[in-house]
């Protein structure tokens, strides 16, 4: 071997092990951002890492079906979430669905249209793995912010309708005077049924971009404590919304998030409404979600 190509291999080894140096440091600082937050004393309950490929976990989740809220534009199926490579991925695609329960007369939105233009999937621990209140709460994921995308990560109390039952937004994303934002809320009952009381923060997007405009194309970590007197709620150790739980009474004078009913978390690419119009997004469109852990105070 001459000398350029020995000084070459060298440089080349070098620089591989610096690329695994580098990435080792990265990894350690992002695991010991996401432990700054969690409690001391508190243990892993549940989690699911996404570690199998193929359809998710079915004794960790179910779905969604057909059109379910806000008049999103997006028909839920279960064949939109898949997990490949350690990776939980929800697809929101551009395609045509008949609505099976389609009935012109009807006042009801979700049956009297004929068909849906796009398609996604709505993930739910419900009935199968649903906690109580209070806990560690921590989820690395990936958000579209392309116009039309609203993805979620969020809880719902299994007691009540809503908002009765409690609403806790660990995140979403959408547009607000077609400008993104993330939010971090809780809902709980008003005196109106279907009228909830909320406690929210909404954060300009850029407020994240200006410091790194490579924030989309990355996974971030999403967190909430909670515990008997608020819910705080974070973003990459940044402290997004505090709730005070001493205000989330509802009009029957019960607190959905001190109660003693479960929650359930969703997981969710909604397209429309919130997201804004998708009409010239380029799909499809992915939420990527690394892992959710949940955790609970160690008793003695």
């Amino acid at each position: 071997m001459n000398r350029t190509n020995h000084t070459k291999t060298i440089l080349t080894k070098l620089f591989l092990v610096l690329c695994i140096f580098v990435g080792y440091n990265s990894y350690a600082n992002n695991k010991q951002d996401s432990e700054k937050n969690r409690p001391k004393d508190y243990q892993l309950i549940w989690e699911d890492n996404f570690d199998n490929d193929g359809y998710p976990d079915a004794q960790n989740w179910n779905f969604e079906y057909g059109f379910v809220r806000n008049r999103e534009l997006q028909w839920y199926q279960p064949q939109n979430a898949y997990c490949k490579n350690g990776r939980l991925t929800i697809e929101g695609k551009r395609e045509n669905i008949f609505n099976p329960n389609f009935n012109p007369l009807s006042d009801d939105w979700r049956t009297n249209r004929s068909s849906a233009k796009y398609t996604s999937a709505c993930l739910i621990t419900k009935d199968l793995q649903e906690w109580p209140p209070f806990g560690y709460f921590e989820i690395s994921a990936r958000i579209n912010i392309s116009n039309g995308a609203w993805p979620a990560i969020w809880l719902l109390g299994t007691e009540q309708s809503w908002p009765q039952c409690g609403e806790i937004d660990i995140m979403e994303f959408y547009r607000i005077n077609n400008v993104p934002h993330l939010l971090a809320n809780a809902a709980w009952g008003s005196e109106l049924n279907y009228q909830a009381k909320w406690d929210d923060t909404k954060i300009p997007l850029q407020h994240f971009t200006k410091t790194d405009p490579d924030w989309a194309d990355k996974f971030h970590t999403w967190s909430m404590h909670w515990d008997k007197k608020q819910i705080s709620i974070y973003l990459d150790n940044e402290l997004l919304n505090q709730v005070d739980l001493q205000q989330t009474i509802n009009p029957d004078g019960g607190n959905p998030f001190t109660s003693d009913q479960k929650f359930y978390l969703l997981l969710n690419l909604a397209i429309g409404a919130n997201g804004g119009d998708p009409t010239h997004t380029e799909f499809p469109i992915q939420f990527e979600v690394d892992y959710v852990k949940v955790y609970k105070e160690t008793t003695n």
